[in-house]
């Protein structure tokens, strides 16, 4: 039987992408991802998260990365709740990997909502076809292996393509979330120097917003 784990990074910044992930192995080789370590990506140091991404490409039989920029988050936005947009990453790394059965990290408050929705994005577009079982729940990517592993290369893809737009703007934002003086005191700065926020910005988010509504 072939599992699936999938993940996100990047839901809550408003700065740069978001990354869903899959990873997809067979059932038996489950443990060898129990025995390399894997954890909750938020948990571990980023050089750790890199070396196990490493290891993780070396056992998985599939991988692969929906990434979301922030202006297509920002264009989804206008048409869907971020729930939805979820939905749709997730969706996306499910129809790619194709497992008999996929446990995800529930993005929703209600977590069998979550996989209900998302088993059904699926079968919108694979009508007929065996559909696979999925498992939604809350910190998955603390329970299930599979899980933890895509959280690891989805954390990983994200800090690479952040630290892309940091050596290509040559400025270093912080984290990139909210919350973060630093990202605060950037956004506000290039705002100040340039009368717009860049691409990478999701301009929909509150901090944006409220940044170009004072400009």
């Amino acid at each position: 039987m072939k599992i699936a784990g999938i993940d996100e990074a990047g839901k809550g910044p408003v700065i740069g992408p978001m990354c869903v992930a899959g990873v997809i192995m067979d059932e038996s080789n489950i443990n060898a991802l129990k025995n390399l370590g894997v954890a909750d990506s938020k948990k571990l140091s980023p050089k750790k998260r890199e070396n196990l991404a490493r290891q993780i490409r070396k056992y998985a039989d599939g991988i692969f990365i929906q990434e979301i920029e922030a202006c297509q988050i920002d264009e989804l936005r206008n048409i869907m709740s971020m729930n939805d947009i979820m939905i749709r990453g997730f969706s996306s790394v499910l129809e790619n990997l194709k497992p008999d059965m996929a446990y995800v990290d529930a993005a929703d408050v209600n977590a069998e909502r979550f996989g209900k929705k998302l088993l059904a994005a699926y079968e919108k577009k694979h009508e007929g076809e065996k559909k696979p079982e999925i498992v939604s729940e809350h910190r998955a990517d603390d329970i299930y292996p599979i899980v933890s592993a895509a959280s690891i290369i989805a954390k990983v893809r994200r800090d690479e393509l952040i630290g892309n737009i940091k050596t290509s703007i040559n400025e270093d934002f912080g984290s990139g979330y909210p919350s973060d003086p630093k990202t605060k005191k950037f956004l506000q700065e290039w705002m100040d120097k340039n009368g717009n926020l860049p691409d990478f910005v999701r301009h929909s988010w509150k901090t944006a917003a409220k940044i170009k509504v004072s400009k």
